[in-house]
């Protein structure tokens, strides 16, 4: 069982753990975070003291690195499918599911005993609701953020809490009078501000507890803290931060707005009762208690983590900017003075000869200099310039060689940057697999996150949900699934991800594919109008929508007028069923009916 500490022993915590991160490297993970991050956006003279007449030049080869792995890693599209351990799932019990299947469809509220039909069924709601989630929290921006961060600081961290602000819509009552309120929701976390407590593991369920640290607003913890019944006489704002933000600018604080360090220390604790461990926390100030213990009723941690480079023996990752950073330098460096080597060359310096020129020389187009002199003189004795020795060639090689061997060698070659002439498109796209090949670890990892998150989305809708319908959107419109948490809360929901291919063409080109099977009658227009681009028509879904009732019409009065035919000419119509079809269509042709 954790025994309780006060807030001073878990910033104690919070201290040690951060201390341990300062020793991993030359740098520290959060200095090296800095200087990553610097490198990355571009700010790479950070500090130097070159004067304004220097050229500070710059080829940012690690941005263009970095937004080619991240997109590649977030290109293709993933679906989340969930499955209950230990449940089978035959063929011949799917009949029987699809009629349980419809009875939810229809509001019915399932009764008696758990069955292992309604178990599957409930795993494809809970399937098709994970979509409406991720919709609902923006998955795709905080997948990209993700990956940035990760890529930048080497471990990044989804970290998914419980809501009570989000408004669902939904009412627990007929009448609509007591509204559902409170959900999940989603936050990024730098490595920076979260401490392992085991940070020799890399599972994240397996440690012993983990602190998030946070800099807050005084006045918004004190009303936290007076919600929860907690005395603010101890919450004062901090005469040296204890903590930090990620990056330069998280240490820019606004001067008239005191803050606060919170740390929220989570930890699993075991029930006797159930046999089974429990998540708890506690949110604290150095000085007083924002919270006091909580259940989470979760039984996995609402972290999930995504590193970029792992390493032996260590929770936390490393990130391959750290690396680049030298070859980086040594461009800038190359460039700069290789631009400065042009600058005196083009404008070299001027030397004049005061006994001759009195007057100040502009070197300005038509300017008419007077000489003091009289008698014949050399105007090279008045005026000359300083040749600069010659400028040397190699350090334009060098830029070009240190760029592209990084390029090559970090798999952002031509081929996966895209900067090849697109003469042969089956070689293009040969060659950009193999580009993209090396990227698989990457995005394995990157699916493995996700299939954690998913598992901890499903951790919440069976432990915090209570009774509540889940929204599931299919090509038949919108529906409310009746779910009731308590039925199902024992079940060990597995997840799996599937993904799709991500393109590798420009939408001129998908719709001039699309365009040739239109034109050779592989797909309808119907069909060609559900592929096409988003955005790329406007209101496409009610075109596709009046083309169909359109379709049906047509059918209709088609099979109208055979009914018609029938009936008047029988015996003419028996003839028509067994005429091959080159005929029936002669006949259908003189009737008006064109199919």
């Amino acid at each position: 069982m954790e025994i309780k500490k006060k807030p001073n022993e878990i910033f104690d915590e919070y201290k040690k753990g951060d201390e341990y991160k300062a020793s991993i490297g030359n740098r520290g993970i959060a200095d090296q975070a800095k200087m990553n991050e610097r490198f990355y956006v571009g700010d790479q003279w950070h500090g130097v003291q070159a004067g304004n007449s220097r050229p500070l030049v710059r080829r940012n080869i690690i941005k263009r690195i970095g937004e080619y792995k991240i997109s590649a890693v977030c290109a293709a599209p993933v679906a989340v499918n969930y499955s209950a351990e230990g449940i089978p799932n035959t063929k011949e019990m799917q009949d029987a599911e699809k009629d349980l299947q419809n009875q939810l469809m229809q509001g019915e509220i399932m009764q008696g005993a758990v069955t292992d039909e309604e178990i599957n069924v409930i795993m494809e709601t809970l399937t098709a609701y994970n979509k409406a989630t991720a919709e609902r929290v923006k998955f795709g921006e905080l997948a990209n953020e993700l990956t940035k961060c990760a890529y930048i600081s080497g471990t990044a961290f989804l970290y998914t809490y419980w809501d009570e602000s989000v408004e669902t819509g939904l009412f627990a009552d007929d009448a609509k009078t007591t509204a559902i309120t409170g959900d999940i929701n989603c936050e990024i976390l730098n490595v920076v501000n979260v401490i392992l407590g085991d940070p020799n593991c890399k599972e994240i369920q397996k440690q012993p507890y983990i602190i998030v640290s946070q800099r807050k607003p005084l006045s918004e913890v004190k009303r936290e803290a007076e919600a929860n019944k907690k005395s603010i006489k101890d919450i004062t704002a901090d005469t040296e931060s204890a903590t930090y933000n990620a990056g330069d600018w998280g240490e820019n604080e606004p001067e008239d707005n005191n803050r606060v360090t919170v740390l929220t220390k989570f930890w699993k604790e075991y029930d006797k009762k159930t046999g089974k461990h429990r998540i708890k926390a506690i949110k604290v100030t150095e000085k007083a208690v924002i919270r006091d213990e909580w259940d989470l009723k979760l039984r996995l941690y609402p972290f999930a983590k995504f590193t970029w480079l792992p390493r032996f023996s260590s929770g936390y990752g490393d990130s391959e900017i750290t690396y680049l950073i030298p070859n980086q330098i040594a461009i800038n460096r190359a460039l700069s003075a290789a631009v400065w080597s042009a600058m005196l060359t083009g404008m070299p310096k001027m030397v004049v000869n005061s006994d001759l020129i009195h007057e100040p020389v502009t070197n300005d187009p038509g300017q008419i200099i007077k000489l003091a002199s009289s008698g014949e003189y050399d105007v090279q004795k008045a005026i000359s310039y300083i040749n600069p020795p010659q400028f040397a060639g190699q350090l334009q090689n060098i830029v070009a060689d240190i760029a592209n061997n990084t390029l090559s060698d970090m798999g952002a070659n031509d081929a996966a940057l895209g900067n090849i002439r697109p003469d042969n498109a089956s070689a293009i796209i040969a060659m950009r697999e193999a580009a993209l090949q090396p990227m698989q670890i990457y995005q394995n990892t990157y699916y493995s996150c996700v299939e954690e998150i998913a598992r901890i989305w499903a951790d919440f809708w069976l432990n915090m949900y209570g009774n509540r319908p889940l929204r599931v959107e299919d090509k038949d419109g919108t529906r409310y699934v009746p779910f009731d948490a308590e039925r199902y809360k024992n079940i060990v929901v597995n997840a799996r991800v599937d993904v799709g291919a991500s393109t590798l063409w420009g939408e001129s080109v998908v719709i001039s594919t699309l365009s040739n099977l239109l034109n050779a009658g592989i797909i309808t227009p119907a069909q060609f109008l559900e592929r096409v681009p988003k955005g790329l028509i406007p209101d496409v879904t009610g075109l596709i929508d009046e083309m169909k009732a359109q379709q049906t019409a047509t059918q209709n009065e088609e099979e109208e007028t055979l009914a018609q035919f029938a009936q008047q000419y029988p015996d003419q119509y028996q003839a028509y069923l067994q005429m091959p079809e080159s005929e029936k269509a002669k006949i259908r042709e003189q009737l008006g009916v064109i199919q």
